[in-house]
């Protein structure tokens, strides 16, 4: 006896999954970067004391110096995240033209199977359909 093979429907959370597996790499990205800025600041933050160390820099020059250095570091990550959310935005677009033209494709196949087998597609079973009942009203309405 052969098997019964059950199809399932692609669901959202299915279609998604991509997707998700996508944004979740980007996150663990960004999150990376992050952490890497965070401590290049710290280590900027130690040379700049043993800086003060050496030279005999006074306490608000060193001040004034961490505070450039932390404005110049929130600036690149203020200019990494836009251009982070750029890219992102041109490839959510891009899967958007893709998957479209995946499913153009994927039609196009169907059809040609169908029609290759003979088998009438849904519109044309529709379109049958409809010009059977209109058969079906005028024969009926000309008995009368």
């Amino acid at each position: 006896m052969k098997k019964k093979t059950v199809r399932r429907k692609a669901t959202p959370r299915t279609r998604s999954a991509g997707a998700k597996a996508a944004q979740s790499g980007l996150r663990k990205t960004w999150e990376q970067a992050v952490a890497r800025v965070i401590d290049a600041e710290a280590r900027v933050q130690k040379q700049v004391r043993a800086l003060l160390q050496r030279s005999k820099i006074g306490t608000r020059d060193a001040a004034t110096m961490l505070k450039d250095v932390r404005a110049l570091v929130e600036r690149e990550r203020k200019k990494g995240l836009k251009q982070l959310e750029g890219r992102l935005a041109a490839l959510q677009s891009r899967v958007r033209t893709e998957r479209k033209s995946a499913a153009k494709a994927i039609e196009a196949a169907v059809q040609g199977a169908l029609a290759r087998f003979n088998i009438p597609s849904r519109q044309e079973v529709h379109e049958l359909t409809r010009k059977v009942n209109e058969l079906t009203r005028k024969i009926d309405s000309t008995r009368r």
